[in-house]
């Protein structure tokens, strides 16, 4: 039996224990505190917390769930690699430090978690080694270390309440400058790992990893950490702070949703369809829905995971191809694999009765009865719009338009492990959604919208679709629009130039001012008053003695003479 075979058994099992458990502490309301004190100094005492409840039981459940089937495929598409058992290693560490995450209440364990999952991203993303992986893990890993840095300043400040269980105090201590502090440092934490503006440029770079990790990553685990932090964090969220939030969170969704239009590469419009899905997480936990924002989580989960999944296939096929403009009638060579593209993609554009149907029209319905002024109405809704349109275009790209590959490839649905992990999560893309709406919310939310406003979601996302497949034709103009537009689509498509400001700003101009330092004080001054000027002196001097001592005896018995009658003359 493989490695691959043992760890879905394993995660399988326990992903279907913990969401019995997560439905058993549902039905009766309850939650399990387990502490264990480590040690205690000064009235600080510090320990090891596990907190159960149906929220983290069943973030836990879904997040094993999708690791199983991903392991499993990972069967066939890693075949062949020398080091699989290393890669389904690092995988599991990977799961597990988010387990780590998950159910802890504590900033000190958490922190366990949150560096494990930044460490083995890191030596995920470099996995292939080669140049560009080597660059897209050094800013993954750089990008995720502000977070860190800034969730050990919150446990420093936790000192001050004489424990690290943050549970205890974010409902209490709202208004103390502390608990402020606490929350302001967490928060920068939460944006640097989930992505958002300005530190969204390590998500489409990190997808240099394999696409099984892809998968998991952009699905379940490491972006999806800073949302479950904020979600268990959202009691402490000031006004002040669910403003910035809130507008952060709706720029990351627009840019991502721009962005994407404009790019080329298939696991990276994924990777941005999935910023742009953590910027709608984010906004509507800044409106104070966070039961909202952990239900699109989880839906939002398997349907991602099952888009990498046919990506990967697709890739796979394509002899290691990511180039969509390549792609084209893939339905007719791959019918499964497009089939499962195809209701991924329709879930991630809401269509009714998918599972992401009823998370995102919950969502745009529940921001469409707040008292919210138009610009986040109208922001919300032309991402939700924009979603719809990358998604039509890589639809019309990489199933409908011309094949554009090799004339002899052999493309075909061949691959029955692939196939299988993907079965998996088909179902659940499919009643996953209503499935958890009947579990989360036994008091069904309570719309009262104008006719307008309650279809403008449809609206919205049928103008997107059109404007998806209008856009996939331009290639078919005399004139590329793009290049008549240049400097917008050159912004557009850089991320608003958020890449050039995180890697050419921290890369060129430091490593350009460590060379000039190099030549100039390195192989410069300090070599003259240094080592190399000591060295040739030395040397000269030693010449001149070789030249004085090299088998030249007459200066030597010269010396000798005149030295006995020095002493003879003197003593």
């Amino acid at each position: 039996m493989s490695i691959c075979l043992i760890y879905f058994v394993v995660f399988l099992f326990f992903s279907v224990l913990s969401f019995l458990m997560s439905l058993n502490f549902m039905v009766l309301d309850y939650s399990l505190l387990l502490e264990y004190e480590m040690f205690s100094m000064n009235s600080v005492s510090i320990m090891m917390t596990i907190l159960l409840d149906w929220m983290s039981l069943l973030f836990m459940s879904f997040v094993l769930f999708i690791s199983s089937m991903v392991i499993y495929y990972s069967k066939e598409y890693m075949e062949g690699d020398i080091y699989l058992h290393r890669f389904i290693m690092l995988v599991s560490m990977f799961v597990l430090s988010m387990m780590l995450l998950i159910i802890s209440p504590n900033l000190i364990s958490i922190l366990l978690g949150w560096d494990g999952l930044g460490l083995v991203s890191y030596c995920l993303v470099i996995y292939y080694q080669n140049s560009k992986s080597y660059n897209a893990g050094m800013i993954t890993a750089l990008t995720n270390r502000i977070g860190d840095v800034a969730l050990l300043m919150a446990i420093a400040w936790m000192v001050n309440y004489g424990g690290f269980n943050y549970i205890f105090y974010i409902d209490v201590d709202k208004s103390s400058w502390e608990m402020s502090m606490v929350i302001m440092l967490v928060m920068l934490a939460a944006l640097t790992k989930s992505a958002q503006i300005p530190f969204s440029s390590w998500l489409p770079a990190a997808m240099a990893a394999p696409t099984p990790v892809s998968s998991l990553v952009h699905s379940s685990t490491l972006v999806t950490a800073g949302v479950y932090l904020l979600i268990r964090f959202n009691f402490a969220l000031t006004s002040n702070l669910m403003l910035v939030l809130l507008f952060i969170g709706t720029m990351t969704m627009f840019m991502a949703g721009m962005g994407a239009n404009y790019e080329f590469d298939l696991k990276k419009i994924i990777a941005l369809s999935t910023l742009s899905q953590l910027g709608l997480m984010m906004s509507i936990l800044a409106l104070g829905e966070f039961t909202l924002a952990f239900f699109h989580l989880l839906t939002h989960a398997l349907f991602k995971a099952l888009l990498f999944m046919c990506a990967g296939c697709m890739i796979h096929s394509l002899s290691n191809c990511q180039d969509i403009r390549y792609m084209g009638g893939l339905a007719k060579a791959m019918p499964l694999t497009c089939t499962y593209f195809m209701i991924a993609n329709l879930a991630l554009c809401g269509l009714p009765f998918l599972s992401g149907f009823y998370s995102k029209d919950l969502i745009l319905e529940v921001l469409s009865m707040s008292y919210l002024n138009i610009y986040i109405y109208i922001i919300f809704f032309i991402s939700t719009g924009l979603t719809v349109c990358y998604t039509f275009r890589l639809i019309y790209y990489v199933l409908v338009g011309n094949f554009n590959f090799y004339s002899l490839s052999k493309i075909n649905d061949s691959s029955k492990i692939m196939l299988s992990g993907m079965s998996g999560l088909i179902f659940l893309v499919i009643i996953g959604g209503s499935m958890l709406m009947w579990l989360m919310f036994p008091t069904p939310y309570f719309i009262c919208l104008p006719l307008i406003m309650k279809v403008m979601a449809l609206i919205v996302t049928f103008l997107g679709a059109w404007m998806g497949y209008e856009l996939s034709k331009f290639t078919l103009a005399d004139s590329l629009k793009s290049f008549m537009l240049l400097n917008s689509s050159l912004f557009l498509s850089s991320m608003w130039n958020m890449p050039y400001i995180s890697t050419f700003g921290l890369n060129y101009y430091p490593i350009n001012l460590g060379d000039k330092m190099y030549k100039i004080i390195d192989q410069g001054w300090s070599e003259y008053y240094g080592s190399q000027n000591l060295y040739q002196k030395l040397s000269q001097s030693s010449l001149f003695l070789q030249f004085m001592f090299n088998n030249n005896y007459k200066i030597f018995m010269l010396l000798i003479m005149m030295w006995v009658i020095y002493m003879v003359l003197y003593i």
